[in-house]
């Protein structure tokens, strides 16, 4: 019984360190949540230049302000349908960090809605679908009234080597590029190789 209520605890303590603010947004009829401090800026569709031999969930690459920066189709990474361009569909520029460095890039979602201010007593793990199912790239599920949000380790959502060659390929680095320190998890994995 102890034990149980000890975890209990842990996993609650867990979710309040995931409060704070979070930028939402919709693809088809879903809503989804971005930590805000991952967000660097939110921009109007524009042309994307494709790249060849991409997973056909990378768009390709746009110029932001002289910075080539790869873009994902989020719908597509999810395996939704794909929908026609709207005045409402825009690219949220993330900062991701993957081997140990930071960059940027772009998702394509459907519509932006707005930032929200979400406590720890509203988020709750993500439910649990069998081992078949990965929901390793949510970090919670963010209650709103009578909706839930998805909110979501864009980190995670973005991992993949192809996305990391992509980015190296444009050579896209942040002013800040100030390399990641691994967690001593990461640190005991590759000692332990």
């Amino acid at each position: 019984m102890a034990t149980i209520t000890a975890e209990t605890k842990e996993l609650g303590q867990s979710m309040l360190d995931k409060e704070g603010k979070y930028l939402t947004f919709a693809l088809a009829r879903e809503e989804y949540g971005l930590e805000i401090l991952k967000v660097r800026e939110i921009i109007g569709y524009m042309d994307i230049t494709a790249v060849p031999q991409t997973p056909s969930y990378v768009k390709g690459v746009i110029n932001l302000r002289g910075q080539v920066i790869p873009v994902v189709d989020l719908r597509a990474k999810f395996g939704m349908e794909t929908a026609e361009v709207t005045e409402q569909t825009c690219i949220i520029v993330v900062e991701i960090t993957q081997r140990s460095r930071k960059f940027n890039t772009g998702i394509v979602v459907d519509r932006v809605q707005e930032v929200l201010d979400i406590a720890g007593a509203n988020i709750e793990k993500s439910p649990e679908f069998g081992a078949s199912v990965n929901t390793d790239f949510i970090l919670g599920m963010g209650k709103i009234g009578g909706s839930v949000k998805l909110l979501l380790d864009i980190d995670k959502v973005l991992s993949g080597s192809d996305l990391n060659d992509l980015a190296d390929s444009t050579g896209n680095t942040p002013a800040d590029s100030t390399p990641v320190k691994p967690s001593s998890t990461q640190q005991n994995e590759a000692a332990n190789g």
